[in-house]
């Protein structure tokens, strides 16, 4: 019998963050959990599984812990694709879904587990871990105020992903079409774009340069450069690479009143202005004159919990029905920036956001049809076994 005063999680994706979850479970992080079922394809997986989780049931298919009757949620931890129809899957059992990131590779996949989850009544939530950063917290909280006026521009400069060959060399599906769907956007940068339209909205026109297989033997994109247009005028960079080091991480917001800068995900510098830049443009007198401003401290809580939180909040939203930290059908913003992104590249053209999703698609197929089987890789997930899912 399931226990009602702790969700009975299953685990579908032994790999490295299924992993990740599993140790942190181990250390007491999350208390509201109990972890009763893991499935991975990868029958090795029973192995580690039981030296981690002894006595724990392993099964060999996502299908076969859904009718175990063990679980009431699942916590999705598999390559990017398959994510979608696991949750789907899922909900049709009548279980919940927390999904890694992304919440799929292509905005009509992702339609389907949203729409799968609102006709079930059951629980869908997105790991998207940091928005539980105190700092990334307290900087939507300056902006979405509306203290200091509207958005103006954005710029995210976040290069510290420098990954060598052999990261890309750990697996058949990865840094493939195929497999993985996507390069440093997809996999690396979907934190970033969350915050960035978490924070700012949701833009209305982008237009990209995805550069694939630029610095690795891969192809997909290494390195991106995005120019966003949002409504009302502001527009926004977002510029991000796995070949430079070192790095640089760094978020830069202009507002009317008010600029806000973070580094490296931890220092806020705020600059808040006397004046308007909308009012001192149009009636300052001296021409040189510029706004003069201070910089007062901003104070957070100092948390940063990261995935434990996100997995006790899905945890307490299904036991007493509180908030999630991202709702599922927030993850299609993400997927709705990276697509855009993609196919602005592609064409080499300005996009709407959202894009046309049975466009994107057909252009995503032409890529997939021309995914390479690798040859050099140290995991066994093999991206062409992924293609059946799509």
């Amino acid at each position: 019998m399931l226990s009602e005063k702790k969700l009975a999680l299953g685990i579908v994706g032994v790999g490295r963050m299924g992993l990740a979850h599993i140790n942190n479970y181990l250390a007491g992080l999350m208390p509201s959990v109990e972890i009763t079922a893991a499935a991975d394809t990868d029958p090795s997986r029973r192995t580690v599984l039981s030296e981690k989780l002894p006595g724990i049931p392993f099964f060999d298919t996502a299908q076969e812990l859904y009718g175990s009757g063990l679980c009431s949620a699942v916590l999705i931890c598999t390559p990017h694709y398959l994510h979608p129809p696991l949750a789907v899957s899922a909900f049709d059992n009548g279980i919940h879904v927390l999904s890694e990131k992304p919440a799929g590779v292509y905005s009509l996949q992702v339609k389907e587990a949203i729409a799968a989850a609102e006709s079930s009544g059951l629980v869908y939530g997105v790991m998207y871990n940091q928005r539980t950063n105190s700092v990334f917290k307290k900087v939507r909280e300056l902006v979405r105020s509306g203290e200091y006026g509207p958005l103006r521009r954005v710029s995210w400069i976040i290069t510290d992903w420098f990954r060598s060959q052999a990261y890309y060399d750990m697996g058949q599906w990865r840094a493939t079409w195929s497999g993985e769907g996507g390069g440093v956007l997809m996999n690396q940068c979907v934190h970033q774009l969350d915050l960035l339209q978490w924070i700012c909205g949701m833009p209305e026109k982008i237009t990209a340069t995805c550069r694939e297989g630029k610095w690795h033997d891969i192809e997909v994109e290494d390195e991106v450069f995005m120019f966003l247009e949002y409504p009302g005028g502001a527009t926004g960079t977002f510029i991000t690479s796995t070949a430079e080091a070192p790095g640089t991480n760094r978020l830069e917001i202009t507002l009317d009143r008010a600029k806000i800068t973070v580094n490296d995900a931890s220092e806020i510098r705020l600059f808040e202005l006397e004046r308007g830049l909308s009012d001192c443009i149009v009636n300052e007198k001296d021409g040189f004159a510029r706004p003069a401003c201070k910089c007062p401290d901003v104070i957070t809580d100092g948390t940063d919990p990261e995935h434990p939180a996100v997995v006790e909040a899905f945890a307490q939203a299904v036991l007493h029905g509180t908030e999630l930290v991202a709702k599922g059908e927030e993850g299609i913003n993400t997927v709705d920036l990276i697509n855009a992104a993609y196919l602005s590249s592609w064409t080499n053209s300005t996009v709407t956001v959202p894009v046309d999703p049975v466009l994107f698609k057909a252009e995503l197929d032409k890529k997939i049809e021309s995914s390479r089987r690798k040859t050099r890789v140290t995991e066994s997930v093999d991206a062409f076994e992924i293609k059946k899912y799509k």
